[in-house]
């Protein structure tokens, strides 16, 4: 974030009555500092002076039990080096001696928060408009910077204060009870998956939840992504925006329409098609009339720009993005794994502003491939950063035996189900782990849970 306090060309906003008057309060009743510091932060203020008074402030009321007072701030300013800045002990006595009453802090507080953010709008768009002027960014990936940079100015402004835990359970636990158990129950329900099994396990697809997929290539990792697209729009009836960073809408139409009508998906390449399948695929590409998928083939997509596409299309109940490899950072870092994990925490901000579930499919490394007898993926074989285990809510992960079926001795490869796979549920926020049995239909690219007892 540039500095907001200082700009080349332009007076700044700010209140100096509101800044005098919250420090003023504070020197009056030191017990204000509570109220102040849920809202403020050392760098609101605008005045350097300000900012050395409230900073020695902060100091000293969390460090020891010195009572804040005009002449033990200007002993500490003058050890701090910081007295001629201060502007001295009469400076800090008239902020005393100013301020009538402590009961409006809270509006001074408003006031100070509302011209720092004003001067960062401000600031920020200097910013952008000095790259828009240089020509030395491609405009695209000027546009999705200035984007995230708008984006972070949000970030943290809402207060959020600490909640009596019976507050919590009241206001917050009671309250989601009463919804799901009401006659609009179904819209506060997390999104079931399709896939019985799955849903014992993770709850559904729950708002706010990033998630994350991930296999070795050819594992089934598109496949299983527009299952769960197909299930959560056609059967649970919810608006889903689907982001393909590899695969064209044309080619991800053509599948999802094979799987549903159960018409093997090279027919569709050739045209070799009978009169019945003619017919399946009709009826198929009619059931689709009036279900809410959407389709967006963009390729280097950032997560700013994901975000921007998915509030123009209003009212998106989940997110599927195939895949976290091919996503771009919106900004420049030093290296991919710095790259990586703004991406994941951004995705996860994403989930938690827009209330929806994010479902993001990744590539594991060869690190499985080189494992001994057991290739069955763990949280360590995400690739190019820690932070994707770290900001997943749930982690799964696709893993089909016949995929290593050369690595087998020839006398156990009759053994192998081609079909079988496992959804390894590695991590879980909502409960358990374990393995859901699911069978692969590699013609149809149909993925269909074995439904077993759950433990």
């Amino acid at each position: 974030m540039p500095d907001v306090n200082s700009s080349n060309s332009i007076t700044l906003p700010y209140s100096l009555e509101a800044e005098q008057a919250i420090l003023g309060a504070i020197l009056l009743d030191p017990d204000c500092m509570e109220d102040v510091l849920v809202r403020v932060k050392q760098e609101y203020f605008y005045l350097p002076q300000h900012r050395v008074i409230f900073g020695s402030m902060m100091s000293m009321y969390t460090g020891s039990k010195t009572q804040i007072d005009p002449v033990v701030i200007a002993n500490a300013l003058v050890k701090e080096g910081n007295y001629d800045i201060s502007g001295g002990r009469e400076y800090l006595l008239t902020l005393r001696d100013s301020v009538p009453s402590t009961a409006n802090v809270e509006t001074y507080t408003k006031i100070v928060e509302e011209q720092y953010l004003l001067r960062s709008l401000i600031v920020t768009s200097q910013n952008i408009i000095e790259k828009a002027s240089s020509g030395s960014t491609e405009p695209s990936l000027l546009l999705d910077s200035a984007e995230q940079m708008i984006y972070d100015i949000r970030q943290g402004k809402d207060v959020n204060g600490p909640k009596k835990v019976s507050d919590v359970i009241i206001n917050g636990v009671y309250d989601r009870l009463y919804k799901l158990t009401g006659d609009d129950k179904d819209q506060f329900k997390a999104i079931p998956s399709g896939f019985g099994m799955l849903d014992k396990y993770i709850t559904g697809l729950n708002k706010s939840d990033f998630i994350l997929i991930g296999a070795r290539p050819a594992m089934g990792k598109t496949s299983f992504a527009l299952n769960l697209a197909t299930n959560v729009s056609m059967l649970a009836k919810k608006k889903c925006l689907f982001f393909s960073l590899e695969m064209t809408k044309e080619q991800l139409a053509e599948r999802l329409l094979a799987s549903h009508a159960g018409v093997p998906s090279q027919k569709l390449k050739t045209g070799e098609l009978t009169d019945d399948e003619w017919v399946r695929l009709g009826n198929a590409a009619g059931d689709y009339e009036d279900v809410e998928l959407y389709l967006d083939d963009t390729a280097s997509i950032t997560v700013p720009e994901i975000k921007s596409r998915v509030r123009r299309l209003k009212n998106v109940d989940i997110i599927i993005i195939d895949y976290l490899g091919l996503i771009q950072s919106a900004t420049k870092k030093e290296n991919r794994v710095q790259e990586v994990s703004e991406i994941t925490r951004n995705l996860k901000m994403l989930a938690k502003d827009l209330n929806i579930p994010v479902v993001c499919c990744a590539q594991l490394s060869r690190g499985t491939e080189g494992r001994g007898k057991s290739h069955k993926p763990q949280l360590s074989d995400l690739r190019e950063s820690g932070s994707i285990e770290q900001d997943a809510d749930i982690v799964m992960f696709l893993y089909r035996e016949d995929y290593y079926r050369n690595e087998v001795d020839e006398d156990k490869q009759d053994e192998i189900d081609a079909n079988l796979t496992e959804l390894i549920v590695a991590k879980n926020r909502h409960g358990a782990v374990g393995s859901i049995e699911m069978t692969f239909d590699k013609e149809f690219t149909r993925f269909r849970s074995i439904d077993k007892s759950y433990e």
